[in-house]
This record gives structure tokens, sequence and C-alpha cells, in this order.
């Protein structure tokens, strides 16, 4: 920080456990990812090659190497994985993530029908040689899990061998744990969070009103992904109170009584 102020929520260093910012790339040019990287480096853990775009992009294999370097976690979109499966290509996935110079991965199960004794096999079996996060939720909107099943899936996950368990959101921010206009399934959320560690799950959140509310109900170092590039230090005013929308959400009760 350039100044310090007190009552600011302290920040775990690189590399960290929990209080991620995951970034999906959407397909960007090397040289653009050096921009970002020069202004943005420090407050990104994870960088995700969203869904497909690692197939028709330039220059992959040296921008995983950058960011990589500037010690991020990369792995591919679990859409990525979902179109290797349903052609019957695992193995080709593992050849291509690992050709990529991975040693994250995603499993998902968002765009297509998988028993999930199926899916966790996926994860025992790629968590051998990755790090492993899994997706709870479809990308279909209208389509709710049950609380109870939405637990279960992530118990499993971990049990299976999965690092962290994203709750799906898609780019969109308007379907899985949250509702068409945005808002936040916070029932569903409150019974995910009663059975699953927070600090376990990588909460999907493009968008700002649902990283504020994530910030102000689970605190400043609260796990949240798929934020824009442009977005990264916006969220990281957000989780220092450095923002109106969190202004007062850390500070003591006796500097927050305005004259």
């Amino acid at each position: 920080m350039n100044v310090k102020l007190s009552h600011i929520p302290e920040r775990p260093a690189r590399p960290r456990n929990h209080g991620l910012t995951m970034v999906m790339d959407k397909g960007i040019g090397i040289k653009q990812a050096e921009l970002y990287l020069d202004a943005l480096a420090d407050h990104i853990d994870i960088i995700k090659l969203g869904f497909g775009t690692s197939v028709v992009s330039k220059n992959v294999t040296e921008k995983v190497k950058l960011y990589k370097s500037a010690g991020m976690r990369v792995y591919l979109g679990g859409t990525l994985f979902e179109a290797f499966i349903i052609r019957k290509k695992f193995d080709d996935y593992v050849k291509f993530a690992e050709k990529l110079g991975l040693d994250h991965a995603e499993v998902s199960d968002g765009s297509i029908v998988m028993p999930h004794d199926e899916k966790c096999n996926y994860i025992s079996k790629l968590s051998k040689n990755f790090t492993v996060l899994s997706e709870v939720g479809s990308k279909e909107e209208g389509i709710i899990i049950h609380p109870n099943k939405w637990t279960a899936m992530m118990q499993s996950e971990i049990q299976a061998g999965s690092w962290k368990v994203i709750a799906e959101a898609r780019e969109s921010g308007t379907v899985g744990i949250y509702h068409r206009n945005g808002s936040p399934h916070t029932m569903l959320m409150n019974k995910i969070i009663a059975k699953v560690k927070p600090e376990n799950i990588l909460w999907e959140a493009p968008q700002k009103s649902q990283q504020v509310w994530f910030i102000k109900h689970f605190g400043a170092n609260v796990n949240l992904g798929n934020i824009g590039f442009d977005e990264v230090i916006p969220l990281e005013t957000l989780r220092l109170g450095l923002r109106g929308d969190t202004f007062f959400t850390f500070l003591p009760k006796e500097l927050q009584n305005q004259p």
C-alpha cells in the first residue's frame, strides 16, 4: 500500500490459500497480459483461461509461463474440460494441459450431464498430478440445485481431491448461485457455508454488487472469481473498505458516527 491507514483489513501475503482473486482471461494477447500484470500482479492469485479460448488463442504457452512467473495459478476453463470429456478424450485433455505447462485443472459438469461418481473419479485422477478446482452448479438459467445436494456434492468433491470448489455463476453472474437479476440466493449460500468451510469455496462473482455482498457477509478475505482484469483493483479497494460500497464495513462504531 502507498500509505498506511488504520482499520484496514489484513490481507494474506501471496501465495495465499484464502482471500483469493481469480481472474478470467478471455483470450487477451501476451502484450496486453504483460501490461495488465505490470499494474495488477500483486492482486491476482488465479488465472482461468476462460471456456475454450486456449484452443484458439495465440501464444498460450508463453502466456501461461508469464502468469506463472508472476506467482499465479493457471488453469483451463471447465467448459473445455467438458468438451474433451463428451468426446471421450480425457487423456488428450491431460496431454494438452501438460503441453501448456499447467499444474492446475478444473473439473466441471455445468454443460453436460455427468454422474457425480464419475465426476469425483475425474477429480481423483487429476489430483494425482494437478491441483484441482471443481465447479458445482449448472450454466443453464432457471436450474436450481437443492441446497442439500449442493453441499453434498461440494463435500464429496473436496474428499475426492479438490483444492477448492467453485460455486457456478458463469461470467454473467445470473445463474447458479444467483437469481436471473444477479441477486444472490442467500438461503442457498447460507446452507452451503453451514456445511462447507468458506475458505474451501471460490464464489464466482463477476458483478460489483455481488462482490460487495460477499465481502459484507463473509469478510475481506472471501475467495472471489470470474473477475475482469479491469475490476481487479476496484475489487481490492472493496476488500479494504476504500470504496463507498464497503466504506463503513470495517470501521469501528466510534468512527462511524458522523457529525
